[in-house]
């Protein structure tokens, strides 16, 4: 990745975003193209979050979603879901040939492993909304299957060889954390920036006082194992239920994905996909592993929009459920239409101020109310949530936003916006 200097002194702008992922990048090139000033910062450095952990595929097939959209919100938004995230794809697809990434076509199935009414019901809603996929009764998986859906054509890439080529030319500011903000300056630990507009793209949103993102987004985590030694099926694969695997390859490499859970609750990490590849790949060798996780929303779709009713100015790009890569394109599509004035067909679909009246406001809800109700230590310095150990990964997490730190309190993923002072008894 390319290094950019910190921030050196006070300054303005007309544009800044907060978040070196590829949804600020992004972001940042569009807005840049048209004209405008832009700034980004980074706590960290480019693509050192989410992003470099990603397994970057670029697709239509978010899972068994589109019956879901149509149901909850209408047969039109769901037709124009799967508009917006072709348009996305397709966008990768011609920088791609200006930032070379690897780009590969390959087909994205979702599977199931036993009969489920909720695979007929998506096919049929694809059926009605005429969205190329076809329903295949035999799945080229190491593993029984009682069909799939392929979406044809769909593609995968190297996010971070695609990010390096989108930053050149960008105006980035590396090791700048935004603090605290007074209207639309933002104080950081290197000086302070005056904004006409701020785009909010730190994969959890980090102003607690408007919003109520605290409600409406958590994160779940996820795990993968690179294996050498196998043949990969050909395509990109996922599970239709929670938690089950997903499978891509990687040049020579397989890509076990799975063991999705609620971050802050207790899991078997890598084990499952251990298991997994024992049974199926039998000669495989082990040669990465790591894990990584999504913010996930009331409703399955994306927060792009203004970041609260009270916030003019402020926009936000977060719960990307998952699927960060086109989702990371179509906030930097929307957010470029409504920082420059432009009408954007997205807007309505995506807005963060849509209702919360969903099943999962009040699983998050709960959660929340059981760890503020736990009296233990160490407390996460976000909301004050009780944090559980994670022995997998020797870490602190937060079940209620999924705020993680290291055993001796630096923090590894956000909402919080800073270390823990962790005891030593505890380190």
């Amino acid at each position: 990745m390319p290094e950019f200097p910190a921030l050196e002194s006070d300054t303005k702008t007309d544009v800044l975003i907060i978040g070196g992922g590829m949804a600020g990048l992004l972001t940042a090139y569009a807005l840049t193209k048209a004209g405008a000033e832009v700034l980004l910062i980074e706590r960290d450095e480019l693509c050192g979050g989410v992003t470099g952990n990603t397994t970057a595929k670029l697709t239509a097939q978010h899972g068994l979603i589109y019956h879901r959209i149509a149901k909850q919100f209408s047969w039109t938004e769901a037709r124009m879901y799967w508009e917006i995230q072709t348009a996305a794809m397709e966008k990768f697809r011609q920088l791609s040939e200006r930032f070379p990434c690897d780009m590969e076509t390959k087909d994205a199935w979702v599977y199931a492993r036993r009969p489920l009414p909720e695979m007929e019901r998506e096919m049929e809603t694809l059926d009605t909304l005429k969205i190329p996929a076809e329903y295949e009764r035999i799945v080229p998986l190491p593993f029984e299957t009682a069909g799939a859906i392929r979406f044809p054509a769909q593609a995968q890439f190297h996010p971070l060889k695609f990010a390096a080529g989108i930053a050149q030319g960008l105006n980035i500011r590396t090791h700048t954390a935004a603090l605290s903000f007074e209207g639309r300056t933002v104080h950081t630990n290197r000086g302070t920036i005056r904004a006409e507009q701020i785009v909010i793209a730190t994969h959890f949103p980090m102003l607690n006082k408007h919003g109520a993102y605290f409600l409406k987004l958590y994160q779940d985590r996820s795990y993968v194992l690179a294996l050498e030694n196998v043949k990969a099926p050909d395509g990109m694969y996922r599970d239709a239920e929670p938690g089950g695997l997903s499978l891509r390859n990687w040049g020579k490499l397989l890509l076990l994905g799975g063991g999705g859970h609620r971050t802050g609750k207790p899991s078997d990490g890598w084990r499952g996909l251990e298991k997994a590849a024992t049974q199926y790949y039998p000669l495989s060798k082990e040669k990465y592993r790591w894990a990584t996780q999504d913010c996930m929303t009331l409703d399955g779709l994306p927060y792009i929009g203004q970041y609260g009713r009270h916030t003019p100015g402020v926009y936000v790009a977060t719960g990307f459920n998952k699927w960060g890569m086109t989702s990371a394109m179509t906030a930097a599509a929307a957010l470029s239409d409504l920082l420059t004035g432009r009408q954007s067909e997205y807007a309505e679909l995506f807005s963060p101020q849509r209702t919360i009246l969903r099943p999962q406001l009040l699983r998050n809800a709960a959660e929340a109310v059981k760890s503020l109700c736990t009296f233990r230590k160490p407390r996460c310095p976000h909301m004050g949530c009780a944090l559980q150990w994670n022995p997998q990964e020797h870490s602190w997490d937060c079940p209620c936003h999924g705020s993680r730190f290291t055993g001796e309190g630096r923090l590894l993923n956000n909402p919080a916006n800073g270390d823990m002072d962790l005891p030593k008894k505890l380190q």
